[in-house]
């Protein structure tokens, strides 16, 4: 991929936006202003959501030193459209240095941003007389307001509830159907100020190249230093986004599987909302969780189906039943493995050894990945009751 590529210049600035403002400095000046402004103006785009009757242009100037560059943000129709320089009519004007939008957008939560942050209206008078103009300007004041705020709430640090994402983006991990998000919420709040790799299985929108993407948007507003990558077996060619890759993949698939962690991995995420037939979903757990990063999380999602036959699913008294359930249990076994009887010459798996914790709720499992090195008993303690 060529070094200036919008993916490699993201990857730059989350790194420097990390370090020390000298760092910072130093990454933009190498990058050019010409090549920073687009990427950061393209990742505020993507964490905006307008309202279908938001029909307004704003000035978007971003400086550096004595350079500066304009973009022009039209929206309408629930889109925004970005026109390079200035365009059209736009009645306010946002204008940020390059430094400092970084840090705001990418740097650590409690690092100061938005000090250079100006905003100056660009509406003019109608000129219908004192009162009229007075109102008139108040009226379209307060429908570039909410714009406005809209922007600058995409250049903040605070993340949103993942409800209130996941409602936004029409993901359906918040809903009637699933209540998942407080879970993540739970599990991935530590995870925030991080530059995580996150991987999901299953895009979504099934073979409509059109469609689908809803939950890797959500996750890239939601990790706001994250890069984020959705595997699916159809090709998705309408999603994508800064830190957002769509690949082409079958999750059932081990060798591709193994390919795809060795070549965009380690992973600190892994999220399997695929097939969720039993049978895949192994596959994939077997091939992928060892490029999980130690400390990362390996979630399972619609956990329900591996009691449905038609998933390769069972009850849990079936006889003989080799699930995705099954499976999962067996890693509660294997968390405890040194408190077996023959632990002195029992052989454990790689699971067995790096598995330190597994969560379970309603169709939605979550693993730890770490080192599952707690000694058992020792050798005077009796093993059966005194």
């Amino acid at each position: 991929m060529p070094i200036n590529s919008p993916e490699n210049i993201n990857e730059s600035l989350l790194l420097a936006a990390g370090g020390s403002p000298e760092e910072l400095i130093s990454t933009i000046e190498q990058l050019t202003l010409q090549k920073t402004a687009p990427a950061l103006v393209d990742e505020i785009v993507a964490r905006c959501l307008p309202r279908q009757e938001m029909e307004v242009e704003l000035l978007f100037e971003i400086f550096f030193g004595k350079e500066s560059t304009e973009s022009t943000l039209t929206f309408g129709n629930g889109r925004i459209k970005v026109t390079g320089g200035r365009a059209g009519d736009p009645g306010a004007h946002i204008r940020f240095e390059a430094a400092d939008l970084v840090t705001a957008l990418y740097g650590p939560a409690g690092r100061p941003g938005g000090l250079t942050r100006e905003v100056h209206s660009l509406l003019k008078l109608p000129g219908r007389g004192s009162w009229e103009d007075t109102y008139q300007l108040f009226l379209t004041q307060t429908a570039y307001a909410e714009v406005i705020q809209l922007v600058l709430a995409a250049c903040s640090p605070r993340t949103p509830d993942l409800g209130e994402l996941s409602v936004r983006y029409r993901s359906d991990k918040w809903g009637f159907l699933h209540w998942f998000t407080g879970h993540y919420e739970n599990h991935f709040r530590h995870l925030l100020d991080e530059p995580v790799r996150l991987l999901e299985i299953g895009i979504g929108g099934y073979g409509d190249t059109s469609s689908g993407g809803a939950s890797l948007r959500m996750w890239q507003n939601y990790f706001r230093r994250g890069r984020i990558f959705g595997l699916d077996v159809y090709e998705k060619t309408s999603v994508h986004g800064p830190r957002l890759r769509t690949i082409v993949g079958d999750q059932n698939d081990p060798a591709a599987m193994r390919r795809l962690g060795e070549q965009v991995g380690p992973f600190d995420v892994i999220i399997d909302d695929g097939s969720h037939v039993s049978e895949h979903v192994l596959t994939s757990f077997e091939a992928l969780f060892p490029y999980l990063r130690d400390g990362g999380l390996y979630v399972i999602e619609d956990f329900g189906t591996t009691y449905w036959p038609g998933f390769g699913g069972a009850r849990p008294d079936a006889e003989g039943a080799q699930t995705a359930m099954t499976r999962m249990k067996g890693l509660l076994d294997g968390l405890h493995y040194p408190e077996y009887e023959d632990a002195a010459i029992y052989q454990p798996s790689l699971t067995d050894r790096t598995v330190s914790a597994v969560h379970f709720y309603r169709n939605l499992v979550f693993i730890e990945k770490g080192l599952n090195a707690e000694p058992g008993p020792p050798e005077w303690m009796p093993r059966s009751p005194v």
